[in-house]
């Protein structure tokens, strides 16, 4: 994929952007409301955002996969797909939006605490928003419109940073929900207009309105697998908020356990960008047979985990408590030691994210369910017995055991398949790096603020060693170099 780096470049700023905005929604809401409050609201998001997986990422990725095979060489097949597409989320989105609202009163006693179903039943209305913008995205992700896909990213983080403070100030945890439901909607009808308006000036075969049908088999037979590991993935990353909450029952250490999701899934957030390229570019390498475009995209991708996660994740589990008072201030300071654990375990489970949706590119989506289905049952054992005598730091514990052995599992995977693998030069060098950082951060200022300096200082110290032991290669830092073309002399 020739357009790779410039690509991630582009995805990667709107993640950055969506995400701040997303610490900021965090931070002011579970100011406003307090770390009881914020855990309900944590716990009506993060399970509607569970529920969102049956929709919003087997049908769309799938057409996304086939659209990105086909757009190119049979353009006038884009439309069949995307009709067949849109049938198929239609009713599946209906129906599980119908399920969830009747069921609201099952769960909410499940949980332990009958006066969430309201909250569960307003939330139902999140689903079908979702469903349509989150449709959108991966068209124009089967269609390699990554720079579009860019601004509308960018749109959401604004409309939701607008509508979810404006609404929690004036209603609560209410209006939070409100405006989950209300920015992805626009969102979508943004992404309605740019259709209309955009795609078939590239693909004039589209305003033709007639296209071969597209099997709704093929997309099914892709899109259950692949459902099936967003859903037990997304399980593993809240499941164990829902067993704090069942076992302990305790509104407060629900809130702070939030914190500790919402705050180390930084790692997670800011390698988003990468997943999201590399299902429909290795799809296209695989779909050609070309192994070798194939095997530099996985390479490519391990390296970026190699040397730009290791720093990611020391630092966040170094300054725990600082990047907690930072977000939410001292009611959450409780939380800090199992920040700590639970932000090494995030960043297992990111490596093990970015590369099962390489092996998924390549059609291997059986794999990365199979693995996250044991990871599942092993998380919900560990979070049983941890939780009940450690607490949230239990919750941490079991999260980042079960992480650890996901991705092994998916290296393993990666390694048989793809045969690529990092070089251990490349992987001791980084982690002796990050154990200098470790040593170092206890020597420099931790304040509210003056953290962020001495983090930023210890993260390009941290690329000066991989510099100098030779472990950093120009072709490593050629994305960056391209944002600041030279001039020509003249």
């Amino acid at each position: 994929m020739k357009n790779f780096s410039r690509a991630l470049i582009w995805l990667t700023i709107s993640e950055i952007i969506f995400n701040a905005s997303g610490y900021v929604i965090h931070s002011v809401v579970g100011r406003l409301l307090g770390p009881a409050d914020y855990g309900r609201y944590g716990l009506i998001v993060n399970l509607t955002t569970t529920v969102i997986v049956l929709i919003g990422n087997g049908i769309p990725t799938a057409m996304s996969k086939y659209l990105s095979e086909i757009f190119e060489s049979h353009p006038d097949r884009i439309l069949g797909i995307k009709r067949k597409a849109i049938a198929l989320q239609t009713g599946i989105m209906t129906a599980v939006t119908l399920i969830f609202f009747l069921a609201s009163p099952f769960i909410a006693a499940l949980l332990g605490d009958p006066s969430l179903t309201p909250l569960f039943r307003l939330s139902s209305l999140i689903i079908p928003s979702f469903a349509a913008a989150s449709f959108y995205f991966s068209y124009f992700t089967g269609l390699h419109f990554f720079r579009l896909q860019a601004v509308l990213k960018t749109t959401r983080s604004v409309t939701r940073m607008m509508f979810i403070i404006l609404l929690a100030w004036y209603f609560g945890v209410q209006g939070a929900v409100a405006g989950y439901i209300i920015s992805p909607f626009v969102v979508f009808g943004v992404a309605l207009a740019c259709d209309f308006l955009w795609t078939g000036k590239f693909f004039p075969a589209i305003r033709k309105k007639t296209s071969p049908d597209f099997p709704a088999k093929k997309l099914l037979d892709y899109a259950w697998p692949l459902t099936l590991f967003m859903l037990f993935y997304q399980l593993i990353t809240s499941l164990d908020l829902f067993l704090v909450k069942a076992l302990l029952r305790d509104d407060y250490l629900t809130g702070l356990y939030n914190a500790v999701i919402t705050v180390g899934n930084i790692p997670y957030y800011l390698f988003y960008a990468l997943t999201i390229i590399l299902l429909p570019a290795i799809s296209k390498t695989s779909a050609n047979r070309n192994e070798t475009e194939t095997r530099s995209l996985v390479n490519k991708s391990l390296r970026l985990l190699a040397l730009a996660l290791f720093p990611t994740v020391t630092l966040l589990s170094t300054y725990a408590g600082p990047f907690l008072r930072l977000f939410y201030g001292y009611a959450y300071a409780g939380a800090t030691a199992s920040m700590s654990v639970f932000s090494i375990g995030n960043g297992f489970l990111t490596v093990f994210y970015v590369l099962a949706f390489a092996i998924s590119g390549a059609g291997l989506v059986m794999i990365p369910m199979y693995v996250s289905g044991i990871g599942l049952i092993a998380s919900a054992v560990l979070n049983y017995f941890l939780i009940p005598p450690l607490g949230i730091v239990g919750s941490a514990v079991a999260t980042t055991i079960v992480t650890f052995i996901l991705m092994t599992g998916i290296l393993i995977f990666t390694d048989r398949h793809f045969r690529v693998r990092i070089p251990l030069r490349l992987w001791v060098v980084s982690l002796g790096s990050s154990a200098t950082l470790v040593g170092l951060a206890r020597l420099l200022p931790q304040g509210p603020f003056s953290f962020i300096v001495s983090g930023g200082c210890l993260f390009l110290l941290h690329f000066g060693i991989l510099r100098l032991f030779g472990v950093l290669e120009d072709s490593d830092l050629a994305p960056l170099l391209k944002l600041f073309p030279t001039r020509s002399a003249k």
